[in-house]
């Protein structure tokens, strides 16, 4: 039997011509960059490989989860909070918010839709997107939505298939409730992590915390003020350095050195290790005093697991009745985008902040900016203005054309 040729599987499939940009993920970056399309008055497609918008915050979130930072600074452009959330609002309040903001806008994402691959084909000047569904969508612009977050990291440790106990990674977790009274080791020690640690605590679980490196802990509000919203107003007049000291004066006034409890802090500052490596610094709720307390016990790192058991590094080996990896996500970006070198290995862009969002041949970028979603909202009004200025200066000349066709045909 012959092999199908490229021109052979062009034929197979569906080609779909899109007026506008292809936005790949339907996540609150790319409601974001379809919202501000809208009001460029640009068309768009939305591809989503799950069922719903924002899939991570509806399927892959605990229940206990609050937005880490205040409302204003988590806000899509377009549409405000309401008045009635609270500063930190709930999953269930932004899940709404985001459900809000689609109705608002008039977004209606195609669902159930992967994108196997996004290729720019020179002989034609357009992209071509393929899917799981074989369609193939035919475009000038297509737009990287799937987000820092897209796929789970689980870790490769030596003998964790071995371990005969449970084995969940923190996208698959909702609540302590199925570990009560069982030693839980969590295998992380970001925001998830403590949070995690802090839910088992509440559910009369016995976590014990994995702290694999250094790690800035710092707490959520200073004398009731955020302290984000004070380093963003600090940074206006300051330079990084300079508010990265003052951030860990306070940060050590508020918690005081947790050094004695296995918590060591990096020798670069928070913005400044975010900035560089994208490792956003832990926003304390309630885990250290449990630390403290001894509630939360802090581990080094796992050197192997073996039946019901984990041993670490310094010698230390304890019983585990299950594992949660709060081992953090990774971007998908290079499983689907072909030929294009805009993206890193890593999945991000190559060019830092804010540079990111614009690559070659009609590529943008929003919500790589490891920046939340303040940073995806910035990306997705540049590249939307961006589009609408090209779409609206090629698309005139047809406009003109019609207008002239129909003067004509009137005369005749």
């Amino acid at each position: 039997m012959a092999r199908m040729t490229e021109h052979d599987d062009f034929l197979s499939r569906r080609c779909v011509w899109v007026n506008g940009p292809v936005i790949v993920g339907a996540g609150p970056s790319g409601l974001a960059i379809a919202a501000s399309l809208k009001e460029q008055g640009v068309p768009c497609v939305i591809l989503e490989r799950s069922d719903c918008i924002a899939s991570l915050w509806q399927k892959r979130t605990y229940d206990r989860l609050k937005l880490h930072l205040p409302k204003q600074f988590c806000q899509l452009p377009g549409l405000a909070f309401p008045d009635d959330y609270p500063e930190y609002p709930t999953k269930k309040q932004f899940i709404e918010y985001l459900e809000t903001y689609a109705k608002r806008f008039e977004i209606t994402p195609r669902f159930n839709e992967t994108v196997q691959s996004a290729r720019y084909d020179e002989t034609c000047g357009l992209w071509r997107v393929r899917t799981a569904g074989e369609v193939e969508y035919i475009c000038r612009w297509v737009v990287a939505a799937t987000g820092e977050n897209a796929e789970e990291v689980i870790p490769d440790i030596q003998g964790l298939k071995e371990l005969d106990r449970p084995v969940t990674h923190v996208s698959n977790y909702k609540s302590g409730e199925a570990y009560k009274g069982k030693k839980v080791l969590v295998v992380g020690c970001g925001n998830s992590g403590m949070e995690v640690c802090l839910d088992l605590c509440d559910h009369n679980a016995f976590p014990s915390m994995v702290v694999r490196e250094s790690v800035h802990v710092l707490p959520r509000e200073v004398m009731g003020k955020s302290i984000f919203e004070m380093a963003m107003l600090l940074m206006k007049w300051m330079p990084v350095w300079l508010v990265d000291k003052i951030l860990l004066l306070l940060s050590w006034l508020v918690l005081g050195s947790m050094n004695k409890y296995g918590l060591k802090r990096p020798v670069t500052g928070p913005l400044e290790l975010k900035n560089t490596k994208g490792k956003t610094p832990v926003l304390d709720i309630g885990a250290l005093e449990k630390i403290r307390s001894g509630d939360i016990q802090v581990v080094p790192q796992i050197k192997k697991f073996s039946q019901g058991k984990a041993e670490f590094i310094d010698g230390r080996v304890i019983d585990v009745d299950a594992v949660i990896l709060a081992t953090g996500y990774r971007s998908n970006v290079p499983s689907w985008l072909q030929g294009s070198e805009f993206f890193g290995k890593d999945g991000f862009p190559k060019s830092a902040f804010p540079n990111g969002w614009k690559g070659n041949s009609g590529l943008y970028a929003v919500g790589f900016t490891r920046r939340g979603l303040a940073g995806a909202s910035v990306d997705a009004v540049r590249a939307a203005k961006d589009i609408g200025r090209i779409w609206k200066e090629e698309t005139k000349p047809a406009k003109q054309f019609i207008a002239c066709h129909r003067r004509s045909y009137s005369q005749f």
